[in-house]
């Protein structure tokens, strides 16, 4: 590890109760420790959307998560819609309190405001049936082929989110809910 990285830990550690204040567990989401790893510069702290707080992004236990109605309904509207790929923070699968920025989609949307969505990855997971291959499109700027990654499910809240990158045509968005359907009987 890194000098940096042992900074930003212990800065994480001692942030962490001030950004978390007021936030409620739910019986249904993973609530792994979450350490600030955000960007530093002098006299400020930098925190990515969706890294701490009521907003904060965090890792949920799909299998017990029952009615989830997965829908195609992108609108270019500034808010998260399913089939809609945003950034937020995402935490490792470590739950060491680390994670980072990336792309995910928006699978699916509660009367609450919260939103399931599953991360995006550029590395390459042909055959892999926790991956869903999405080929290339607008979301990644070096027109990269993309996987989403089914196996780990994540509540995301508008707060917590970046911006609106793009959307999966209707095409792919299927590819991706017939997985998780699939997988979790989601319908």
């Amino acid at each position: 590890m890194t000098d940096t990285s042992r900074f930003l830990t212990a800065l994480g550690r001692v942030l962490r109760p001030l950004f978390a204040s007021g936030s409620k567990q739910r019986a249904d989401v993973a609530t792994p420790r979450r350490a600030a790893t955000a960007r530093v510069t002098p006299g400020k702290v930098e925190v990515s959307p969706g890294q701490v707080g009521d907003d904060a992004t965090v890792e949920v236990d799909p299998q017990r998560l029952r009615k989830v109605r997965l829908a195609y309904t992108p609108e270019r509207d500034g808010e998260p819609d399913p089939g809609e790929i945003v950034w937020t923070w995402v935490p490792y699968e470590e739950r060491d309190g680390r994670g980072k920025d990336r792309p995910v989609v928006i699978v699916a949307a509660s009367n609450a405001g919260d939103f399931l969505a599953v991360q995006l990855t550029s590395k390459a997971h042909d055959g892999d049936r926790d991956f869903v291959s999405l080929g290339d499109g607008a979301w990644d700027r070096e027109g990269r082929p993309s996987w989403a990654r089914i196996d780990r499910v994540f509540r995301v809240r508008a707060g917590g989110m970046r911006r609106e990158a793009s959307s999966l045509d209707s095409r792919r968005y299927s590819l991706v809910a017939d997985a998780l359907a699939a997988r979790y009987g989601w319908g």
